[in-house]
């Protein structure tokens, strides 16, 4: 298959991009990396009028290191991040998921904004930035809004940023040194999306200790105060006192009933604590 034909542009700023979104009355897409887009045209699951290519903006690429926070941007490839091109303030965490997102000539052009934004519940970032209480930058023509990765999407491949909206941005709240985190994925072979994620994040010196199921066939479960799935508290065995009859209402709570899933995220999220534990 080929796709369809359409127009396409590629400006230079982020008000040349809105300007193009807000004109094609909701028959465009906008193209960063194209791991996920360039199949999805050539398959014509995707037939826009417009392709709007925003990798020539320089902003999109640009990285800020506040005191509490790292801002990347949205056109930042994997590869980038897992060659530690971006000062490290996660224990690793950046490196650790981007390094095990498909394969090298698909994290050399996948972005984390292009991820997010197309939203498929078995992605890594979503679950992973999900985890770190991350917050997604939406460049709009009102100007910019910020919203919870954690709230971004609604479902599988639909997400709250409206058609004149582009992401701009991530901000990643920094990890103190004694932060523990563990992430685990199960997946049939290397390279292919999961089928099962499970986090923990622990940083009592910033007061956070999240969880996060992932891979379920739509958004992530991000549990705020995972304490009371550990039985109230952080330990090396933590993992055996999880709290399985809370997961599985959660999974309920998601109209997730595949059994075989179910199981797999019981597992993931067991695994993920004894990383997060581990001495």
């Amino acid at each position: 298959m080929k796709p369809v034909a359409f127009d396409y542009e590629r400006p230079t700023t982020l008000a040349d991009a809105a300007m193009l979104l807000g004109q094609s009355n909701g028959l465009s897409k906008v193209l960063a990396g194209g791991q996920s887009l360039g199949p999805m045209l050539n398959l014509r699951l995707a037939q826009p009028d417009l392709l709007i290519d925003i990798t020539s903006i320089a902003e999109l690429t640009a990285v800020h290191d506040s005191s509490d926070h790292l801002e990347v941007g949205a056109c930042l490839t994997h590869a980038n991040i897992e060659d530690g091109r971006i000062p490290d303030h996660f224990g690793g965490l950046l490196q650790r998921v981007a390094g095990r997102i498909a394969y090298r000539a698909v994290r050399n052009r996948g972005t984390v904004g292009g991820s997010l934004a197309h939203a498929d519940p078995a992605a890594d970032w979503l679950s992973a930035l999900s985890l770190m209480g991350a917050d997604a930058v939406l460049a709009t023509p009102r100007g910019n809004r910020a919203v919870a990765v954690a709230d971004l999407a609604l479902s599988s491949f639909t997400t709250v940023i409206r058609p004149d909206e582009i992401i701009r941005s991530v901000r990643i709240p920094k990890l103190s040194a004694g932060a523990r985190w563990g992430f685990y994925k199960f997946s049939q072979k290397a390279g292919e999306f999961a089928h099962a994620i499970g986090g923990v994040l622990h940083d009592p010196a910033r007061g956070r200790f999240r969880a996060v199921i992932g891979a379920i066939e739509t958004a992530p479960i991000v549990v705020a105060d995972a304490s009371a799935l550990f039985g109230g508290r952080f330990a090396p065995d933590m993992a055996e006192g999880l709290d399985e009859p809370a997961v599985l209402k959660l999974l309920d709570g998601k109209n997730v009933r595949d059994d075989y899933i179910r199981h797999l995220a019981l597992v993931a999220l067991k695994r993920a604590a004894k990383q997060a534990a581990a001495p």
